[in-house]
């Protein structure tokens, strides 16, 4: 059965531990010739959104995106060696990302804010790169709005993999704006209490299915399954942490 699964990254599949406000200061930094004001915010948002709030934030002009991207790419790579040593892999995310490259009819890949150079120093930093199918993701380059990024995903998804317009895909990932993005375009979503985030504040924004990460593989693909064979939502649950 064709079915596609798109995950975010940040505090999905791997903790940061701050380098990516390292990286959007940085960015900034050669940009605008001086320190930002403060760290960026980024709660789920887009590259695009993240940068351009930094330059309005401190009363700059905003550069050309080009430029930003750029910026970011060089960021990114010089902070590679940071994020391996203070970052890490979620756990249970080696493990179920190899078991969803395995499954027949899946295409597995990264729904993610981040720019596609970024995503890949992020995943390639612990390995993680080659259990997903990066060319058909979307990344923060793609679009400014998370919903639009479902519909860049899965146009690349038809075009390159040839999977059918309608196969059913479902989102992963740990924030209200990956659950709003899920409910915009029709796609399911799997949300992760893993990030900032809690329980509550996934289920007030929709989220229907919440897991409390994603070191459970047999109950993580449990839920995959049950939307690949139903094509929905499956039914309301919330299943919290033993403890808090």
């Amino acid at each position: 059965m064709e079915f596609i699964v798109l995950w975010d990254i940040d505090h999905t599949l791997i903790e940061n531990a701050g380098v990516s406000k390292d990286i959007y200061a940085a960015a900034f930094s050669s940009l605008a010739g001086r320190e930002p004001s403060g760290p960026a915010r980024t709660e789920g948002r887009t590259d695009r959104l993240i940068m351009r709030d930094m330059f309005l934030r401190d009363g700059l002009p905003v550069p050309e995106w080009p430029v930003i991207e750029d910026a970011l790419t060089r960021a990114g790579h010089d902070r590679l060696g940071d994020l391996r040593v203070r970052g890490t892999a979620l756990p249970g995310v080696h493990e179920v990302l190899k078991a969803a490259s395995a499954r027949s009819g899946w295409v597995s890949s990264v729904l993610t804010g981040n720019i596609a150079a970024n995503a890949h120093v992020k995943l390639s930093a612990f390995g993680l790169d080659s259990l997903l199918d990066l060319p058909v993701g979307a990344y923060g380059a793609d679009a400014e709005l998370r919903p639009g990024l479902v519909a860049v995903a899965r146009e690349r998804v038809q075009r390159l993999r040839g999977v059918s317009a309608d196969a059913p895909a479902v989102l992963v990932g740990d924030t209200p704006r990956d659950v709003e993005a899920a409910l915009a375009t029709g796609s399911g979503i799997i949300a992760v209490a893993s990030g900032v985030h809690s329980f509550e504040e996934l289920a007030a924004a929709g989220a229907r299915e919440i897991l409390p990460d994603l070191s459970d593989t047999r109950r993580v693909l449990s839920v995959l399954e049950a939307f690949a064979s139903h094509a929905k939502r499956p039914r309301t649950s919330l299943h919290r942490p033993l403890t808090r």
